[in-house]
């Protein structure tokens, strides 16, 4: 439903506004959620998600989750808050407890890092959830076992892995999703389980704000997907949300206003681990953690390179989810970060030929775009800002590829190991250690030799 009229001016100025306005949210018996925030009394924005039910919902099912759509509410919001930044919010619709608080702080500040980043603000927006400055103490799970799990889907390598890794548990697995973008339709289809279908629905004035003078930029995303999906769990009787969110994200692009600026921040480990204490506050009893939190994304892309069945169903390019249907790409765009990425963490575990048929050139073997692979390894600046690996991933990839000879003498290979390579100490970039699993994570104990089984050599 489209919001008051009067709120997309000719000329949007962001340092008009005092404060954010968290108006109502709304479930009604089909699922349809309905979340309404504001600009002071001036701009007033809607947005709805149409979730996956089975049947018509009772009062007693909506009271039930509450909780979690409040916390919904709460963190989509910040979509909207990006717009103008202001230095205040206004929870009329009553204040977080203290790990959601914490929660928000984190997503409306550090989430925002690559926003204000980009915009050459002054300093990361700081907006205060916790009125009372009150401390939350992170509350540990009653029981590291866990039931059924929901596995959201991206339509990439990493949530291929994850459902492989949850189908070898035997916990009743489905997959969810928000829309249905071709290479989430595609995996789902090969990956066989069962499938919770949400929708989503931004306010269609976002645009025309953007298009007058509001801020915009990057939001944490995977947030806003997590609380969708608890909340779909939550309805649909399932006692986990495992996400597919690696190591690797945890890692910053760049230091600024004292705090690492990182385009994954809502996909990084203290996010999740956040998130599961504001999730045991609202919703006792249901679980989110990260099945891939063990691995880098080196041993992920060496898992995936195992699952031929998804190779020709998944696409990491994000160019293909632009909101913009003009600017959206069929397929690989061939040129952006994420490709450059994707395409040399799978080299050492694939043929040149294979990787062809996957992304339509190689691009290894095509000088242009050696400057993008060496930026990986921040050698020419910073790491990009974009879904990719840590940088002593891809210099671990490199020293691999240096000694495959089904790869070492494609050009861009040769220029990166004369001319990357050598900035490095021989210890950097260590293969073993890189694709070796960590014990920082938050996996239930239960799950571990499923993953292993999957992640390791």
């Amino acid at each position: 439903m489209a919001a008051d009229a009067k709120r997309a001016p000719a000329l949007f100025d962001p340092t008009a506004f005092g404060a954010f306005r968290f108006l109502a949210r709304e479930l009604d018996a089909r699922g349809r959620v309905t979340l309404r925030y504001a600009l002071d009394e001036e701009i007033f924005f809607v947005e709805e998600f149409d979730l996956p039910i089975d049947g018509e919902l009772t009062d007693a099912d909506v009271e039930r989750v509450d909780g979690l759509l409040s916390l919904l509410h709460w963190v989509a919001g910040v979509s909207y808050f990006k717009t103008a930044l202001p230095t205040s919010v206004s929870l009329e619709t009553g204040a977080p407890p203290p790990a959601t608080g914490a929660l928000l702080e984190a997503l409306y500040s550090e989430g925002l890092g690559e926003l204000a980043y980009t915009n050459n603000l002054a300093a990361l927006p700081r907006p205060r959830f916790r009125a009372d400055g009150s401390r939350y103490v992170p509350v540990a799970p009653e029981n590291e076992d866990v039931g059924r799990m929901l596995v959201p889907v991206g339509g990439g390598k990493d949530s291929a892995v994850a459902i492989e890794i949850a189908r070898r548990s035997g916990r009743e697995p489905a997959l969810f999703s928000i829309g249905d973008a071709p290479p989430i339709a595609r995996t789902v289809a090969v990956a066989g389980l069962p499938h919770l279908l949400a929708r989503r629905r931004l306010d269609p004035g976002l645009r025309a704000l953007n298009d007058a003078g509001a801020i915009n930029g990057h939001v944490p995303i995977t947030a806003i997907v997590s609380c969708v999906a608890l909340l779909s769990a939550a309805l649909n009787g399932f006692d986990a949300v495992a996400m597919a969110n690696e190591r690797s994200a945890s890692a910053g692009n760049v230091s600024w206003d004292g705090v690492d600026v990182n385009h994954q921040f809502s996909k990084g480990l203290r996010a999740e681990r956040l998130l599961s204490a504001a999730v045991a506050e609202v919703a006792p009893g249901l679980r989110v953690f990260s099945l891939l939190r063990p691995a880098s994304e080196l041993a992920i892309a060496r898992a995936f390179a195992r699952m031929d069945a998804y190779h020709a169903a998944f696409t990491s390019c994000n160019a293909i989810f632009r909101l913009d249907p003009a600017l959206r790409a069929a397929s690989w765009c061939r040129d952006c970060p994420k490709c450059r990425f994707v395409f040399l963490a799978l080299a050492p575990f694939s043929t040149p030929e294979h990787l062809r048929e996957i992304f339509g050139s190689d691009l290894l073997d095509d000088e242009r775009q050696f400057d993008g692979f060496a930026l990986l390894t921040a050698t020419g600046g910073h790491k990009p800002f974009e879904c990719v690996g840590e940088e002593q991933e891809s210099l671990a990839a490199i020293r691999l590829l240096a000694r495959d000879e089904r790869w070492s003498a494609h050009a861009v290979v040769r220029r990166l190991v004369e001319e990357v390579l050598p900035r490095y100490a021989p210890g950097e970039g260590d293969p073993e250690a890189v694709l070796a699993l960590s014990d920082n994570h938050e996996v239930p104990a239960s799950l571990m030799a499923d993953v292993r089984a999957v992640l390791g050599a």
